[in-house]
């Protein structure tokens, strides 16, 4: 099945703490079923010295389950993502305007 969020992907998170903030998406893990987004769900993960950092209590973004994601259409607003040929190529639409991603 074709993905309906990429990265690079401008993104607005449903549901949890960060209900409402928009991000781009840097990593996708179809694994599981989850993508990272930049500066949203951070946590602090504590990480020992060593020779290359300095350690400490260091800000992370973890996983957000794609399900609680939405992209972002030209209007910025939160739109499905659908499927249709273009010239013999499957290419992505937002739902609410219907123009290609």
């Amino acid at each position: 099945m074709a993905a309906k969020l990429k990265k690079g992907d401008k993104v607005i998170v449903l549901t949890g703490k960060d209900k409402g903030k928009t991000g781009e998406i840097d990593r996708v893990m179809p694994a599981d079923n989850k993508a990272v987004v930049n500066g949203l769900n951070i946590s602090i993960r504590h990480t020992k010295q060593t020779q290359q950092s300095q350690g400490g209590r260091l800000p992370q973004a973890m996983p957000i389950e794609l399900s609680n994601l939405a992209l972002v259409d030209g209007n910025g607003k939160a739109t499905r993502v659908g499927f249709r040929m273009e010239d013999d190529k499957k290419v992505r639409f937002a739902k609410t305007t219907g123009e290609a991603i």
